[in-house]
């Protein structure tokens, strides 16, 4: 996984500024940003889509949902709502190959979103 961006950033190879990290999850900031709050959260392990999760794997996704909630609470979001999205392969929208969810927030959401 040394290509993956998101493994670079996991270990300080590539700087960002980090809202959230704990021994599974790393959340910071997206460099596109498609919403005025839009936060990446990102497993520490490189699992590169859902499709590829394990059992273990799954054990992370109560915590992915716990930092979302936290953030949403400390970025002023979650009174007025929020959007949480997962891509997974191309036709889905991933554009990274290492599952992450993107929260995004401060503005109002479309429907359909693509």
């Amino acid at each position: 996984m040394a290509e993956c961006i998101f493994c670079k950033i996991i270990k300080k190879e590539i700087p960002t500024k980090i809202l959230y990290e704990d021994e599974e999850l790393l959340a910071f900031p997206d460099i596109a940003p498609q919403a005025p709050i839009h936060i990446l959260i990102v497993p520490k392990k490189h699992i590169a889509n859902n499709l590829v999760l394990t059992e273990k794997d799954l054990a992370l996704m109560p915590n992915v949902f716990k930092v979302i909630n936290k953030l949403s609470q400390d970025l002023g979001i979650a009174q007025s709502g929020f959007r949480v999205v997962n891509n997974c392969l191309k036709d889905g929208g991933q554009a990274v190959d290492h599952m992450h969810f993107h929260l995004l927030g401060g503005r109002s959401m479309k429907w359909p979103p693509g």
